[in-house]
């Protein structure tokens, strides 16, 4: 039986461009220990006071990612993009390490399909799901929308007209149009859990589940 990763574990992120950078970041401001390493000297000056440890290093080479530590590591990030070789082979360097959980970015289908036969535990596709999110946001009502993989989706919107000045029992939310609100926004107070008695105003912000065509479909009714 595999032993569960602790949630604060340190992470491994290999690859100091933009992506790597972001991630290494965000790591390190909740808190995560961070080993970021990347081939390019000026990379990794630039943010070593940015992240707990970063390193110049080649991890095309096994031997090298040996010499840092890598093997040490439960959770590694591959954010190397520009060199589908290059990343491929990081990969495999790490599964050979025997290191559990690898998170690995993709720039095709095809380099992801790749990934994930080396032994890559997650394959991402950071500028595929950017674009994906940004179709259904240039629709204006939508301020945010996450998507998971079942189809299912979490929305940040404005309440459309039919259900405005209603509660959510008389509205018919779920019935009507297949869709839940989870949370209100009314303007200068936080967002708090929908119930059915909940009235959703014109200045309210909503946040919404269900599948993406439904939200899509309750999005686009009359303003």
């Amino acid at each position: 039986m595999v032993d569960r990763i602790k949630h604060d574990a340190p992470v491994l992120v290999i690859g100091l461009g933009r992506f790597g950078a972001a991630c290494a970041g965000e790591l390190d401001r909740l808190d995560r220990e961070v080993l970021a390493i990347d081939d390019n000297s000026d990379l990794v000056q630039k943010w070593s006071e940015r992240v707990t440890h970063t390193v110049q290093a080649d991890a095309k080479n096994i031997e090298a990612l040996r010499q840092i530590g890598a093997q040490d590591f439960s959770v590694a990030v591959v954010a190397v993009g520009s060199s589908i070789e290059a990343s491929v082979l990081i990969t495999a360097n790490l599964v050979d390490l025997k290191i559990p959980q690898i998170w690995a970015k993709a720039v095709s289908q095809s380099h992801g399909k790749i990934l994930a036969r080396v032994g890559a535990s997650h394959v991402i596709y950071p500028e595929r799901e950017a674009g994906e999110r940004v179709a259904h946001l240039v629709s204006g009502r939508m301020l945010d929308f996450i998507e998971f993989d079942d189809d299912f989706a979490l929305v940040k919107m404005y309440p459309p007209k039919p259900i405005r000045g209603l509660n959510l029992t008389e509205s018919g939310v779920r019935s009507k149009y297949r869709i839940t609100v989870v949370g209100v926004k009314s303007p200068g107070k936080p967002f708090t859990y929908a119930t059915a008695e909940t009235v959703v105003s014109n200045h309210d912000l909503i946040i919404v589940s269900g599948t993406s065509a439904d939200i899509e479909r309750f999005a686009s009714l009359d303003n």
